[in-house]
C-alpha cells in the first residue's frame, strides 16, 4: 500500500504537470506551432548547410542560399500542381457527374428497385440542408480567411526562427540550458543534441518514404488515367509525413476518386497499387532508413497520433512522432550518461549573454550525436553491471538468519 501512494501522488503530480504544459501550449499555440515546424524545417536542410559550411562557403551565405533554393522548388511545385488541379477539375467534374447518374440509373433499374421519386427526394433533401445552413457555410468562408491571415503570419515566423536555427542553433540551445540546475545541464545539453541528432534522420528519412510513396500511387493512377493523378500524388507525398495514418488515408482518398472516375475494376487495381507501396513502405523503406536512430514500436507511433489528433488536430498528428522519437533518444541519452561515468566538473556548459554565433558544421556528417541512437552503455543494454569488489557499491543486505 505504501509503495502504491507513494507511485500513486508521483503520478498525480506529473499529471498535472503535463496537463499545464498542454494548457500553456494551447494558449500559445500559434507561437508553438511555428517554432515547432521551424526545427523539423531546420533538420531537414541542416546537413546540406553544414556541407556547404564544410566546403568553404560563409555559414550566413549557405543559409540563405539553402532557404532560396528549398523556397524556390516548394513554390514551383506548388504552382506545378495547383495549375495541374485547375486544369483537371472540369474533367473529373464531368466523370463524376457521370459516375453518380449511373448509380442513380443502377439504384432504380438494378437490383435494389427503388423509385425515382425517392431518389429525387433525397437530392431535394440534400439541397434543402445546404440553404438551411447558408449562414454557417458563410460564417466558415470569413472563418476561413481569418486562418489563411493566421497561415501567413505563422509562415513569416516561420522562415525568420528557421533563418537563426540553421545558422546558430546550437548556440540557442546552449543559451537555453541556462534554464536547467548547473549540476544537470551537461547532460541536458548532449541529450537535446541527441535528441536533434534524431529529428535530422528522422525527416530525411521521411521525406524519402514520402516521396517514394507519391512515386509509387502517383505511377498507378497515372496509368489508369485517373483524373488530377499528380495533385493526388502531392497530397499523397504530404500524407506521408504523418506515419502509417497519412499515407493510408490519401491513398484511401486516391482510391475513391478512382472509383468515382473509373469504376471498380480500375479502383480494385489502385487499391492493390495502395496496398503494394504501404507494404514496401512498412517492411523495406522505413527499417532501412530509419535504422537505428528512431526505433519506435507501431503501437507507441499509433497512439502518439491519436493523441496528437485529439488533442491538436492535423498539426497535432504532424508533430506526435517526431516529438516521441525526439524524447525517447533524450531520455535514453540521459539515461546512458547517467550510467556512465559522472561528468567532470571542467565540462559544465558556461554560456553568457547571447549572442548570434554561427554553429560548426556537423550534422552533415554520418556520426552526428543521435543520427545512429544514444551511445550504448559498456554492457549494451543501458545499465552497468555492479563490480563486487567496488568499496562504493551497495550490498543487498544479508537476511539469511
Amino acid at each position: 500500500m505504501r509503495a502504491a501512494a507513494e507511485w500513486s501522488w508521483r503520478l498525480i503530480v506529473v499529471a498535472v504537470a503535463i496537463f499545464l504544459v498542454a494548457a500553456l501550449a494551447n494558449r500559445f499555440e500559434e507561437v508553438i506551432v511555428p517554432v515547432a515546424l521551424a526545427v523539423l524545417g531546420t533538420a531537414f536542410l541542416i546537413p546540406l548547410v553544414d556541407w556547404l559550411d564544410r566546403h568553404g562557403l560563409n555559414r550566413g551565405v549557405a543559409v540563405a542560399f539553402t532557404l532560396i533554393v528549398f523556397l524556390g522548388a516548394v513554390g514551383g511545385i506548388l504552382t506545378f500542381v495547383v495549375q495541374q488541379f485547375i486544369d483537371g477539375l472540369p474533367d473529373l467534374s464531368t466523370q463524376a457527374t457521370q459516375s453518380v447518374d449511373s448509380v442513380k440509373d443502377w439504384l432504380v433499374n438494378g437490383p435494389p428497385g427503388l423509385k425515382q421519386a425517392q431518389i429525387d427526394r433525397v437530392g431535394d433533401d440534400i439541397i434543402a440542408m445546404i440553404q438551411r445552413n447558408q449562414d454557417k457555410i458563410t460564417s466558415g468562408a470569413i472563418a476561413t480567411a481569418g486562418v489563411v491571415t493566421k497561415i501567413a503570419t505563422a509562415g513569416v515566423l516561420l522562415l525568420f526562427l528557421m533563418i537563426f536555427f540553421l545558422f546558430g542553433g546550437g548556440h540557442v540551445w546552449e543559451f537555453t540550458t541556462r534554464l536547467i540546475p548547473s549540476g544537470s545541464r551537461p547532460k541536458v545539453l548532449e541529450a537535446g543534441r541527441a535528441g536533434f541528432g534524431t529529428l535530422v534522420g528522422y525527416v530525411r528519412a521521411t521525406v524519402a518514404v514520402a516521396l517514394v510513396d507519391a512515386i509509387g500511387i502517383g505511377t498507378g493512377l497515372a496509368i489508369l488515367q485517373v483524373p488530377l493523378a499528380l495533385p493526388l500524388a502531392s497530397l499523397v507525398f504530404i500524407g506521408a509525413f504523418v506515419p502509417i495514418v497519412g499515407a493510408l488515408v490519401t491513398g484511401g482518398l486516391a482510391v475513391l476518386v478512382t472509383l468515382v472516375t473509373k469504376g471498380w475494376i480500375a479502383a480494385v487495381i489502385a487499391l492493390a497499387v495502395v496496398v503494394a507501396v504501404m507494404q514496401i513502405e512498412s517492411h523495406v523503406l522505413q527499417p532501412f532508413l530509419l535504422g537505428r536512430s528512431v526505433r519506435l514500436h507501431p503501437v507507441a507511433v499509433v497512439l502518439g497520433i491519436a493523441a496528437g489528433i485529439v488533442s491538436a488536430g492535423i498539426i497535432g498528428g504532424l508533430l506526435a512522432v517526431p516529438l516521441i522519437a525526439f524524447l525517447n533518444t533524450a531520455v535514453r541519452s540521459m539515461y546512458t550518461q547517467t550510467a556512465q561515468a559522472a561528468e567532470s566538473a571542467d565540462d559544465e556548459v558556461q554560456v553568457g549573454i547571447y549572442a548570434a554565433k554561427a554553429d560548426p558544421p556537423t550534422w552533415d556528417s554520418s556520426d552526428a550525436p543521435g543520427l545512429n541512437g544514444p551511445p550504448e552503455t559498456p554492457d549494451g543494454d543501458g545499465t552497468d553491471d555492479p563490480d563486487p569488489d567496488d568499496p562504493e557499491q551497495p550490498t543487498r543486505p544479508d537476511t539469511s538468519d
